[in-house]
């Protein structure tokens, strides 16, 4: 019941890039345990670098569709997002190990690994077990809960250059997650608050601003590297 909860995959494909005229790649790749993950590779011609999307807990990459086009215009920059195992076209069954395994409070995970030019956080949660306590103040069940994603301990052995975006309506994981997350990182970071946002709407409520924030953030990760 715990894992119905929180992962909420969609396996149909509702709509592709190429319905917002992008070209793209339809990548089919295996994980480390062979399981078959579904993506796809959204080339930029003038982008020096890619950014590595990693979705969160509900429906599959079709429903980003949109702001896959948004980001291709107004950060200038390739994009390579997929579903993790059990969403969508990707084989398996979702769970916290399983998406750690595709790529990982997931980009955190990854970003402890692999060095990045940059990495960018938008709307993220300290913990389940957190998002359980703020949802459920009466009822003791976070520590029973099996699934983590502690994100506040990861993220203090990142290596990269972070960003995080959080909106101040957010409901889901509110505005203090962002602020704990931000606060247990390693320089070099950022943090920006966006007024009146929630948790999915962030570039909806802010438009221009939102998207050139990003576009300074991987600038600043591509200096960096030279």
């Amino acid at each position: 019941m715990e894992e119905k909860i929180i992962f909420q995959p969609d396996a149909q494909i509702h709509q592709t890039p190429g319905n917002v005229g992008l070209a793209f790649d339809d990548v089919y790749f295996a994980a480390d345990d062979h399981v078959r993950l579904n993506g796809w590779f959204v080339p930029h011609v003038r982008s020096a670098s890619t950014l590595l999307w990693f979705h969160d807990n509900a429906g599959n990459i079709s429903h980003r569709v949109e702001n896959i086009k948004l980001l291709h215009d107004n950060v200038n920059v390739s994009i390579f997002i997929f579903d993790y195992r059990g969403y969508g076209r990707s084989g398996g069954v979702a769970s916290e190990e399983g998406t750690y395994r595709d790529g990982a409070a997931v980009a955190v995970e990854m970003a402890t690994r692999v060095q990045s030019l940059a990495v960018i956080l938008e709307t993220p949660l300290t913990s389940v077990r957190d998002v359980a306590r703020d949802k459920l103040p009466f009822l003791p069940i976070g520590p029973l809960l099996k699934t983590r994603y502690d994100v506040v301990e990861k993220i203090r052995q990142l290596c990269s250059p972070l960003l995080v975006l959080h909106g101040d309506r957010d409901k889901v994981a509110p505005f203090r997650h962002g602020q704990r997350v931000f606060d247990a990182a390693p320089q070099p970071k950022w943090f920006y608050a966006i007024a009146g946002a929630g948790h999915s709407d962030t570039y909806l409520v802010v438009g221009d601003p939102y998207f050139a924030t990003l576009r300074r953030h991987i600038e600043r990760g591509e200096l960096a590297r030279r």
